[in-house]
């Protein structure tokens, strides 16, 4: 995980000393808010009750904490810089589909925060990421779809063990 700005390289500081290597795993998944939602206590020298991670997303979506309103703030900044390097890495053109666990729950605050603005800083490769449309998937049975749609195909065909 690559920090953008200093309070990031503290985060990340934080939870370094508690995992070794942190992954975009360690932080953009419901743990990794959780994660995000205890260094930024850590930081701040503010006692914080545990929380899970929907606990964190209600509160930093109905404004009742600030500590898990910017755990989930720090959340969406990671994941624009995830995400815009992941578009780098495999040319995806015609877009980055975002999905899973928490996604659809935040998909306004995805676009009021500054979710895109990092997707783009890439330095010289900001007109070619300012050209790539991002979607939320907000399907949770996306995968099954896919599956399904190319097993009635024939792309999938079943291996090995006992089939009906």
């Amino acid at each position: 995980m690559a920090a953008t700005t200093d309070r990031e390289a503290a985060l990340l500081a934080i939870l370094r000393r508690q995992f070794a290597h942190v992954s975009a795993e360690r932080v953009l998944s419901g743990p990794g808010l959780v994660n995000l939602y205890q260094a930024i206590a850590s930081l701040d020298e503010v006692k914080v009750q545990p929380r899970t991670p929907a606990e964190v997303t209600r509160a930093a979506l109905d404004g009742t904490c600030g500590i898990c309103r910017q755990a989930l703030d720090a959340f969406v900044s990671f994941l624009g810089s995830v995400a815009g390097d992941v578009a780098l890495l495999f040319g995806a053109r015609g877009g980055v589909f975002i999905g899973g666990g928490i996604v659809p729950q935040i998909a306004r605050r995805l676009a009021a925060a500054d979710f895109r603005e990092r997707f783009e800083a890439k330095g010289r490769f900001h007109p070619y990421l300012a050209a790539i449309p991002v979607r939320i998937v907000l399907r949770r049975d996306n995968a099954f779809l896919g599956l399904r749609a190319l097993a009635r195909n024939g792309a999938v065909k079943p291996t090995g063990g006992d089939h009906a």
